[in-house]
């Protein structure tokens, strides 16, 4: 006898459909599965067969039993065939009915005792379900607040054990669907521990961070240890607008393949922020592996990602970042296949000075040589450098700061001018394709909406003569001068703005050189 059920694997971040075949025949003992399964796939018989026992069902060891994963010609990966395994084999023997097989996606891992686990990508599989005109999904209940996410018009069948999908299935048990007020877990994520009230001092790298948040541009800190650049740099992603709907729901995607999203958070409502250690590898910041999954760059999408200590980290880690800062996406070939994940992040750095991190410093004496300084400047390239807009000093905070009882700004009062100027970028690039903030705007983009009159012209031409900037720092300027216009809500670009946006390249200035 042939079944067939349906199921999902993960390409990227997103979802296709499979069918899971399964014949039945003959007096023969044998257990086989085809279709370019890995190891996890094929030790799934093991799993099932205790699982259909444990759950109270037969299973005919003297019979030839074959699973088909079609389309055959794609390698299938991980445990979540388990469950549709296991309900093809008991639909074959007529333990289930196969009225509903054809409306519903199945997925799980099955524990020995029958137990289903949960899996990685639900909400990819609940949205490919949906345009697939399916009427719902059957997953583990641990991943029914992810799959939720995937739309109010597909079902959402959570279930705990075989027999649950079964008696499901054979019309013995009514299961309702499960639902997600989402508006209150956007509610839940605009709670922060970090807020900018909290830092002293430091009023020029704020303003420079939020610079950054109201272009979307990416930022570099340099100065001595204890300076604040860390602390700074966790409160940078609680002055970015919201996360939309959509956004939320393909940051989630991320999150969900990569297997970190937690079972009683169905989605990432707060942008992400991610802070590597600076002994990651290459494939672990921009994805990679056997199978292929999402790097660091790719799980801080429509967020953060944090570089502390940034000429500690390897040069080929730092040089394979300058594509996804170029494109927002990262591209991971192999002999059979290619995938693209999107990484449409910002980019937060930090770091010392020099080696002893005191060059510089009125306070504290630097111990580091002049060409040690040079060296370990020179881990940061200058290709990168000039992917990253806006460069600011830190310098050490004054006991006068420190033990001031004044609050500063809080991240609210500063999120609500950022959020202003996001909606005059909106504005002006609503006829354009892909671009949503100043930092996005290409060159052609920059000529029409960062047009500058003659006392700017000359004031900016003086800078690249004396810094001898790069033609890419030149746009950066442009681009960083439009974002502080529209902070003004100034439709032109103004001198002053152009100062402002030039005082943010101490990386090009001599005495970095």
């Amino acid at each position: 006898m042939i079944s067939k059920v349906y199921t999902a694997a993960l390409m990227g971040i997103d979802a296709y459909q499979i069918e899971v075949e399964t014949h039945t025949e003959g007096n023969v003992p044998y257990f086989g599965i085809v279709g370019l399964p890995d190891n996890a796939v094929k030790e799934s018989r093991e799993r099932v067969v205790s699982a259909i026992k444990n759950s109270g069902y037969k299973f005919v060891h003297q019979r030839r039993i074959t699973i088909n994963l079609a389309p055959a010609d794609v390698k299938k990966e991980g445990s979540s065939y388990d469950l549709p395994i296991a309900i093809g084999i008991l639909t074959a023997q007529d333990d289930v009915n196969i009225n509903h097989l054809q409306e519903y996606l199945i997925l799980g891992e099955l524990a020995l005792d029958g137990t289903i686990r949960p899996v990685h990508g639900s909400l990819s599989i609940a949205i490919t379900a949906r345009k697939l005109g399916f009427k719902g999904v059957i997953i583990p209940s641990e991943n029914a607040r992810e799959a939720s996410m995937g739309g109010a018009d597909i079902s959402v069948i959570p279930a705990n054990h075989l027999t649950d999908v079964v008696n499901f299935l054979n019309n013995k048990l009514q299961i309702d669907p499960f639902k997600t007020d989402i508006e209150d877990l956007f509610r839940q994520g605009q709670n922060s521990r970090f807020d900018f009230a909290d830092v002293k001092g430091q009023e020029h790298v704020k303003r420079a961070l939020e610079v950054a948040a109201a272009g979307g541009h990416n930022i570099i800190m340099v100065g001595p240890p204890g300076s604040g650049k860390t602390m700074l740099a966790k409160r940078f992603a609680t002055i970015l607008p919201p996360l939309s709907l959509e956004e939320a729901i393909q940051t989630t995607k991320i999150h969900s393949v990569a297997g970190l999203l937690e079972s009683d958070h169905g989605l990432v409502s707060t942008r992400p922020f991610r802070s590597p250690h600076h002994t990651i590898s290459d494939a672990a910041l921009v994805g990679g592996g056997k199978f292929p999954r999402p790097g660091e760059v790719s799980l801080a999408h429509h967020g953060v990602l944090f570089l502390d200590e940034l000429p500690e980290f390897k040069k080929n880690v730092l040089e394979v970042m300058r594509q996804p800062m170029e494109d927002g996406k990262v591209t991971i070939s192999r002999a059979a296949f290619s995938l693209t994940y999107p990484a449409n992040f910002m980019l937060a750095a930090a770091m010392n000075p020099c080696p002893c991190g005191y060059f510089g410093d009125p306070n504290r004496s630097c111990s580091c040589a002049a060409p040690q300084v040079q060296r370990y400047l020179a881990r940061v390239s200058g290709p990168l450098l000039d992917r990253i807009d806006i460069h600011i000093e830190v310098p050490a905070v004054k006991f006068k700061e420190l033990s001031s009882e004044r609050k500063g700004e809080s991240s609210a009062q500063i999120r609500e001018r950022v959020e202003k100027a996001r909606q005059i970028q909106l504005l002006r690039f609503k006829n354009e394709q892909d671009i949503f903030s100043n930092a996005d705007m290409p060159p052609a983009e920059i000529r029409k909406f960062c047009k500058i009159n003659d006392d700017g012209q000359s004031l900016l031409k003086t800078a690249i003569q004396r810094l001898g900037l790069s033609a890419r720092a030149y746009d950066r300027i442009l681009k960083v001068s439009r974002t502080i216009a529209d902070l003004e809500n100034s439709a032109e670009i103004l001198t002053n703005h152009i100062s402002e946006a030039i005082q943010y390249r101490s990386l090009d200035r001599e005495i970095w050189a």
